[in-house]
């Protein structure tokens, strides 16, 4: 019997509630048309603080109208796998089941960086936050969840997957899932002081390190820059996904919002002592004559 992966965070991060999730995602979409992409940076907090920042990134790859996205996500949970790709079955959200492209999977669980890992994935919540609005705005997409560890191994992830999608028969967009700057006392980092100042400065310094890199699209520095500067919890994923986006042709990176808790207009009462980076950001070829 194939598994099926249970909601980890809903209640906590979005609503657990089938109509309300729908409706929820429906407030976080963007009014208006976006330009397709192939890939896209998310965050992943809970939708009152990162939602709408992350729906403007899905939407621009949900444009292109992919059959199968591959997610690369954070890891916050123990996994020692260089790449935990849960490889079959699907994924339950209040919105109802997403499944897994298991081709996809079986093409990448041949090669060394990859492991079937059903279990890295159970209390995750980097991609999960991400399905209910794919959801919502591709109803049979399927999806490849892979856990990228934030080492040395994460670009050959990213570019071993996209090679991979190059011959697969159903069409593929990627997603990348990290948060920025964790600053404040909640998270034992304030080095630049305690209160607002410090909170501008990992907005306005400390993250634009780690964006700057994915705007080069230098996939070989992200991990490092990272662990230098605390700037990113999902270092591998977006250095796999970077390097996955070059591999498939990409030249373009265009940021769509970065913002942080602190000043998130969802929230009536914004925490002054501690705060965390969203960035949303899409993937694009050059144009085809």
């Amino acid at each position: 019997m194939s598994p099926i992966r249970q909601p980890a965070v809903a209640w906590l991060f979005y609503p657990a509630d089938e109509v309300a999730c729908a409706r929820a995602v429906d407030g976080l979409l963007p009014g208006d048309p976006v330009a397709p992409a192939i890939g896209a940076v998310v965050p992943h907090a809970g939708w009152v603080f990162s939602g709408s920042t992350a729906a403007l990134a899905i939407a621009a790859v949900a444009a292109t109208k992919p059959e199968t996205i591959v997610i690369f996500g954070a890891i916050h949970t123990p996994d020692r796998n260089a790449a935990s790709v849960y490889a079959s079955g699907a994924w339950r959200t209040p919105l109802g089941n997403v499944p897994i492209d298991e081709e996809l999977a079986r093409s990448l669980l041949g090669t060394e960086l990859f492991s079937e890992a059903t279990a890295a994935h159970r209390h995750e919540h980097s991609i999960e936050v991400q399905l209910p609005i794919l959801q919502r705005l591709l109803p049979a997409v399927r999806i490849l969840p892979i856990s990228v560890q934030p080492a040395p191994s994460a670009a050959d992830v990213g570019r071993t997957c996209a090679a991979a999608t190059k011959s697969h028969p159903r069409r593929v967009g990627f997603l990348g899932s990290t948060d920025l700057t964790h600053y404040g006392p909640a998270f034992g980092f304030e080095p630049s002081g305690h209160g607002l100042d410090g909170i501008r400065w990992a907005k306005d310094i400390n993250d634009r390190r780690l964006i700057n890199f994915i705007k080069s699209l230098d996939a070989s520095g992200i991990v490092s820059e990272a662990a230098r500067n605390r700037n990113a919890c999902g270092a591998g994923a977006i250095a796999a996904l970077v390097a996955a986006m070059r591999e498939l042709g990409a030249t373009c990176y265009t940021e769509l919002r970065h913002t942080c808790s602190a000043e998130c207009c969802e929230i009536e009462a914004p925490d002054r002592f501690n705060s965390v980076g969203y960035e949303a950001g899409v993937f694009t070829r050059p144009a085809r004559n």
